[in-house]
C-alpha cells in the first residue's frame, strides 16, 4: 500500500502543470489609448516570463505582466513592459521592441492566430501553423492596438473583436502564448518554458480559460476595390484601364466563412525580382493576391518550416489561376471559397473561372480559352495535433483540355519530432501519372536527424493547376550529427549534421551518389551561419561527372538593422548554355536606418558563368538600390531601381546593361483592411539589336475599402 502511494505521488509531481490565465469579464470596455487605466484591475494577468533567447529558461532582464479580459463582443490584451535598465526602443525602419500573442481558438494544438506590436505602433498578423514551425503572413484581420511609452516602461493594449476570427463554438479554454521583445539586448521572453530545440510549440501553449463569446448575427465583410492604370508599351498608344470589383466575406458560423469576388483585379503592384535560373526547373514565385491569401492555411500539404531539405507536393499553386501572360495577366471572372474549422476537422472548398486572353509576343499569337479552377481540402486532427488529409485539385477548359490531381497526406508530431509522407496521383490530358514524398526532422538523443524521400513518375503533371516540376526524379537525403546547446558563452546552439544523397535525375538509367556535411552555428548576438559542403558521382543530361558544391550562408543584426550575405558555387549541368560547368552565385541584402523615418540600402546579386574548359564565359550582376520612408505605422514609400547587368568573362569595362526596371509603391493602411495604393512602374530592356529600349512605363492608383457589419 505504501509503495502504490509513492507511485501515485512521484507520477503526480513528474507531470507539467501548465500555466492558465482567466478571462474576466467586464461591461465598461477598456478605451485603446496605450494607457492601462482602472478598468484593468479586474482583470487576471499573466507575469512570470522566462526568458527563451539569448538564455533558455533563465530569469529575464526586464519584467513583463500581461492583462485579459472581454466583452460581449471582444478580448482584450494589455501589455506592461518594465524597462528599468534601458528606455524602450522604438523606431518605424530598424529593430524595436514588439509585444506579441499567439492564440489557438480551436484547441487544434497545430494552429494559431499572432498578433504582434512594435514599440513604433507597426502591426503584423497571420497564421502559425504546422505546430508553430511555420509563420504565415497571409491572413488580414480587422483588430486594434495603441501603444505609449515611457522612460521606464512601455504600454501596449489590443482589442481582437471575436468576429474577426474563427473559434470552436462552446469551447472555453483556448491555447495561448505572450511574448516580449527587447532590442536593446536582444532578448525574447516568453510566458512559459519552452526549449529551444523544439522551438514555440502550439501544442505546449497555455491555456486562456472562462472564454465565452457573446456576439450575435452573423459577420459580413464588404471590399470593394476601385483601380485605375495607365500603360504606355512603346510604339503604342497610352492605354487607360478603370476597372472596378467587389470582394464578399460571410461568416456563416464562428467557424465558417464563405468568401466570393467578382471581376476581381489581381494586377501586381510590384514585379516579381529578377532571377537567373540556369537549373532545368522553373523559378517559385510567392503568391500576393488577398483572394488567394486568406484561407491559404488549409489549402496546402504540411511541411518542415523554414528547413529547406524538403519541398511539400504542391498539387495547388494558386498562381496558375490568373497567371501572367506577356506580363499581363489572365483576367478572372469570378471565385468562391468555403472555409470551416473545428478542432478535429479543417474543410476547404475553392472555385474560380478564367476569362479568355489573347496577345502578340515578338510575332508569335499567346491565347489562353476560358478555363475552370477546383479545389476541395479536408484535414482531420488525430493523436492530439497530428493529421491526416486529402486534397484534390482540378483545372479544365473543356474534356479534352483538363488537369486533375488528388493527395493524400499525414503528418506525426511529437515534440520536436515531425514525419511527413504524402502522395498524389495526376492526369493531364490522359496523362496520368503518381508522386510520393516523405520526410522526418527531429532529435535521436543528441542528434539532430534530417530525412527525405521523394519520388515523382515520369508522367505525373499538375503544370496548369501546381508546382512539382521534378517529374522522373527519385532522391534519398538522410543527415545526421551532433547537436550542442553550450549554457554559457557566445554560442547559443549549433549542429554538425554530415550526410548522403542519392538522386536519379529524370531521363538517367544511373544514380548519382553523393555525400555532404552541413554545418549550422547561432550565436546569442542574434549572428549565425549555415555552411554545407558536398560532392559525388553524378549522371545528369547524359553526362557522368564529379558533382561538387559549396554554400554559405551568413545572417545577423548590424547596427539595428538585418543583414545577409552568402554564396554558393557549384560544378553541375548549365541548362540554359547547354554544357557542364562551374556555376556561382552571390548575395547581399542591407538596410541602414538613417533616422527612424528613412533606411536606405541594396540588395544585389552577382551570377557567374563558367564554360566547360573552367573559363569565365559570362558574370551576372544585378543591383537593387532601395529608398524605404515610413510616414508612421500606418504609411510608407519604397523607391527602388533593379539594373540587371551581363559581361563577357571578367571584363568589366565590356559591361552591358541587360535591363533597368526604376519602380515607387505608395500605401497607406489608413483603417482596417482598407488601403490606398499608388504604384509607378518603368521597364527598360535590350532589344534584338542589343540596345536598351523603354518596353512599358505604368502608373496605377488602387483604393481597397472595406465596409464590415
Amino acid at each position: 500500500m505504501n509503495l502504490l502511494l509513492l507511485l501515485l505521488f512521484s507520477i503526480n509531481n513528474n507531470k507539467v502543470v501548465n500555466k492558465v490565465v482567466v478571462v474576466h469579464f467586464t461591461e465598461t470596455a477598456p478605451r485603446i489609448d496605450g494607457m492601462i487605466e482602472d478598468v484593468w484591475h479586474v482583470a487576471d494577468s499573466a507575469y512570470d516570463f522566462v526568458q527563451f533567447e539569448p538564455y533558455e529558461k533563465e530569469v529575464p532582464t526586464e519584467k513583463t505582466i500581461v492583462y485579459v479580459l472581454q466583452d460581449k463582443e471582444n478580448l482584450y490584451f494589455a501589455f506592461r513592459c518594465f524597462a528599468e535598465n534601458h528606455k524602450p526602443i522604438a523606431c518605424l525602419t530598424a529593430d524595436e521592441d514588439d509585444v506579441r500573442i499567439g492564440l489557438d481558438p480551436f484547441g487544434s494544438k497545430t494552429t494559431a492566430y499572432y498578433f504582434q506590436v512594435y514599440g513604433s505602433g507597426i502591426k503584423y498578423e497571420g497564421w502559425i501553423l504546422d505546430d508553430g514551425r511555420t509563420y504565415d503572413d497571409s491572413w488580414d484581420g480587422v483588430w486594434f492596438r495603441a501603444i505609449r511609452i515611457y522612460d521606464d516602461r512601455f504600454e501596449v493594449e489590443m482589442k481582437i473583436p471575436f468576429k474577426s476570427i474563427r473559434y470552436r463554438k462552446g469551447l472555453d479554454e483556448w491555447g495561448i502564448i505572450f511574448a516580449r521583445y527587447m532590442a536593446y539586448n536582444q532578448e525574447y521572453d516568453l510566458w512559459k518554458e519552452f526549449s529551444q530545440q523544439e522551438g514555440v510549440l502550439i501544442s505546449k501553449y497555455g491555456i486562456l480559460k472562462g472564454v465565452n463569446p457573446q456576439a450575435t448575427g452573423h459577420y459580413f465583410e464588404l471590399y470593394p476595390e476601385a483601380y485605375l492604370r495607365s500603360d504606355r508599351f512603346e510604339g503604342e498608344e497610352i492605354e487607360y484601364k478603370p476597372r472596378v470589383s467587389l470582394n464578399f466575406k460571410w461568416d456563416v458560423t464562428p467557424q465558417t466563412t464563405l468568401n466570393a469576388t467578382v471581376y476581381p483585379d489581381f494586377a501586381q503592384i510590384e514585379s516579381d525580382p529578377f532571377e537567373l535560373n540556369l537549373s532545368r526547373y522553373p523559378t517559385y514565385f510567392d503568391e500576393r493576391r488577398p483572394f488567394f491569401l486568406e484561407g491559404r492555411d488549409i489549402f496546402r500539404m504540411a511541411g518542415f518550416g523554414d528547413w529547406g531539405f524538403f519541398d511539400p507536393l504542391e498539387i495547388f499553386y494558386s498562381r496558375r489561376i490568373g497567371r501572367l501572360m506577356d506580363g499581363d495577366a489572365v483576367p478572372i471572372i469570378g471565385g468562391l471559397k468555403v472555409t470551416t474549422k473545428s478542432r478535429d476537422w479543417n474543410i476547404g472548398a475553392l472555385g474560380a473561372y478564367t476569362d479568355d486572353f489573347l496577345d502578340t509576343l515578338n510575332g508569335t499569337v499567346i491565347e489562353e480559352s476560358h478555363r475552370g479552377f477546383g479545389v476541395l481540402r479536408v484535414r482531420r486532427s488525430i493523436l492530439d495535433n497530428s493529421d491526416i488529409g486529402m486534397l484534390f485539385s482540378g483545372s479544365a477548359v473543356d474534356r479534352d483540355t483538363y488537369n486533375y490531381a488528388l493527395g493524400l497526406d499525414g503528418v506525426y508530431r511529437k515534440g520536436a519530432h515531425q514525419f511527413i509522407i504524402q502522395g498524389a496521383v495526376s492526369d493531364r490530358n490522359d496523362k496520368q501519372g503518381w508522386a510520393i514524398n516523405s520526410g522526418y526532422f527531429g532529435f535521436i538523443k543528441s542528434f539532430i536527424t534530417f530525412a527525405s524521400v521523394r519520388a515523382i513518375h515520369d508522367s505525373f503533371d499538375v503544370a496548369d493547376i501546381g508546382f512539382v516540376p521534378w517529374a522522373g526524379e527519385r532522391k534519398f537525403l538522410l543527415m545526421s550529427g551532433p547537436y550542442r546547446q553550450p549554457k554559457t558563452g557566445a554560442v547559443r546552439d549549433y549542429f554538425i549534421a554530415p550526410g548522403v544523397v542519392i538522386t536519379k535525375e529524370p531521363g538517367e538509367e544511373e544514380w548519382s551518389i553523393g555525400g555532404l556535411t552541413e554545418v549550422n552555428a547561432h550565436f546569442r548576438n542574434n549572428w549565425g551561419f549555415d555552411f554545407t559542403v558536398g560532392a559525388g558521382r553524378a549522371y545528369e543530361a547524359g553526362q557522368q561527372y564529379t558533382s561538387r558544391d559549396i554554400n554559405l550562408s551568413v545572417w545577423g543584426n548590424l547596427f539595428g538593422n538585418h543583414i545577409n550575405f552568402g554564396n554558393n558555387y557549384s560544378y553541375t549541368y548549365n541548362y540554359w548554355r547547354g554544357f557542364l560547368a562551374y556555376q556561382g552565385h552571390n548575395w547581399f541584402t542591407y538596410m541602414y536606418s538613417f533616422i527612424p523615418n528613412l533606411s536606405a540600402g541594396f540588395s544585389s546579386n552577382l551570377w557567374i558563368e563558367w564554360d566547360d574548359s573552367h573559363s569565365i564565359v559570362a558574370m551576372w550582376p544585378m543591383l537593387r538600390p532601395k529608398i524605404f520612408i515610413r510616414f508612421n505605422a500606418d504609411m510608407s514609400l519604397d523607391i527602388f531601381d533593379e539594373i540587371v547587368m551581363t559581361m563577357p568573362e571578367t571584363n568589366f569595362g565590356e559591361r552591358e546593361l541587360v535591363s533597368n526596371r526604376i519602380g515607387a509603391i505608395f500605401s497607406w493602411n489608413f483603417r482596417p483592411k482598407s488601403w490606398i495604393y499608388i504604384a509607378l512602374n518603368d521597364y527598360r530592356a535590350q532589344d534584338a539589336e542589343g540596345e536598351v529600349q523603354p518596353v512599358y512605363r505604368i502608373g496605377a492608383v488602387k483604393a481597397k475599402y472595406l465596409l464590415y457589419f
